[in-house]
């Protein structure tokens, strides 16, 4: 169960950090942040944004420091749903099931963050 929550939760990172922005197969995710910080640094942005991503996606499989991974998960869901549901709402596909299924993704985040911690012998 711990395996197949661990290579989901960084397959989902992984994928819209690398896949969506990085690589720009969904371009809506440029105008989001363009909406949010200006047309100018959007691409350069979004890409930035897409590494982080991906690197929160490895964070998780090297089950290193468990809770802080969690923590950081959850900040960057918290402010990019704050800026994309006040700034760029009209390109968010559904903004109610975003926010619901943020809130499943964190909460199995961390229930494995902490059962990480807990099989490494952290309290």
């Amino acid at each position: 169960m711990l395996v197949f929550l661990r290579f989901g939760t960084a397959a989902v990172w992984i994928v819209f950090g690398l896949v969506f922005k990085v690589l720009h197969l969904v371009p809506r995710h440029e105008r989001i942040v363009a909406d949010v910080l200006g047309e100018g640094v959007a691409g350069p942005l979004t890409i930035a944004v897409g590494v982080a991503e991906t690197l929160l996606g490895l964070w998780i499989l090297s089950r290193r420091w468990p809770r802080a991974c969690a923590a950081v998960q959850t900040a960057a869901i918290v402010c990019m749903n704050t800026l994309e549901l006040t700034y760029a709402r009209e390109h968010l596909l559904a903004p109610l099931p975003m926010v619901l299924a943020n809130t499943v993704f964190l909460t199995a985040g961390w229930w494995l963050a902490l059962r990480t911690a807990r099989s490494q012998g952290v309290r």
